[in-house]
């Protein structure tokens, strides 16, 4: 009996361990974290059929989470939060061709063009910014401001790294959006599975899996374990049910390490004529 209400006792101290270990990370990292403002212009209709293989074209703003990876304001975010049509466009092939045998193939098409970035300072100010690289198989996109920051805008080391294993815990950091005032959020999460082939990268169970994509996940000593992405499934032939495609979509943290050889193949900053 005694040892039972030790073991009880020490659950809730080991939590609020954990939640002060998560708020020095937080503290420390938060700044890394911002707003990617985006304006893309969409066009989407079905290809055969008069009238619409034109489809209608679009502009929306949005708003998605980037890491800042190098104090001289290189982000990374998820290549799906800049382009969602690429995403869709996939989903909508797996299912097939609309028509039968011996009807008109007719296929959904969607076009998207990011024609406007801006990265939302801490302060709210804006700074002019342009995609430089994009990676479609890990789901990332590099983001550079067009001029130099005045001052080095505060960034994550990507070789201050860790790897985890099942059920270890993580920190994952969020810019929350417009209506709460784009204020920095946190959560904890245990890792829900480790996948080894054909790459490395973990699974999310929790909060984290809900997390915005383009966030950054931290062990609770501070090390950096990877970004949260977007990962799906092409379809292999004869086309997929709106049940299966549902299941091969998921958000994976990408390791830092993978997030780090990619950054590197990213163009230098421009020189600012004088």
């Amino acid at each position: 009996m005694t040892a039972w209400c030790g073991f009880a006792l020490a659950l809730p101290s080991a939590a609020q361990e954990l939640a002060a270990k998560g708020r020095e990370v937080f503290k420390k990292n938060q700044a890394s974290v911002v707003t990617v403002q985006l304006v893309v212009k969409s066009k989407m209709g079905i290809a055969g059929l008069a009238g619409l293989g034109g489809g209608d074209a679009r502009e929306s703003k949005e708003e998605v989470t980037g890491t800042v990876i190098d104090a001289s304001g290189l982000t990374a975010v998820a290549l799906s939060s800049t382009d969602p049509t690429g995403l869709l466009q996939g989903m909508m092939s797996s299912l097939g061709s609309l028509g039968g045998d011996g009807e008109e193939s007719l296929k959904f098409k969607m076009d998207s063009e990011v024609t406007d970035v801006k990265l939302l300072g801490n302060d709210g100010t804006e700074m002019p910014a342009e995609i430089v690289l994009r990676d479609k198989d890990l789901d990332l996109a590099f983001i550079r401001p067009k001029t130099k920051p005045v001052s080095p805008m505060p960034a994550i080391d990507l070789s201050n790294s860790a790897k985890v294993d099942v059920l270890d815990e993580v920190i994952t950091i969020n810019r929350l959006g417009k209506v709460t005032g784009r204020a920095h959020a946190a959560a904890i999460a245990r890792i829900h599975a480790v996948v080894k082939k054909p790459r490395l990268f973990y699974v999310p169970a929790g909060e984290a899996s809900m997390t915005g994509l383009g966030c950054p996940a931290f062990t609770p000593e501070g090390k950096l374990v990877g970004l949260l992405v977007m990962r799906s499934l092409k379809s292999g032939g004869g086309g997929m049910s709106l049940f299966s495609m549902q299941a091969g979509i998921t958000s994976i943290l990408l390791p830092a390490e993978d997030v780090k050889k990619i950054a590197a193949q990213a163009p230098a900053a421009k020189e600012e004529s004088k």
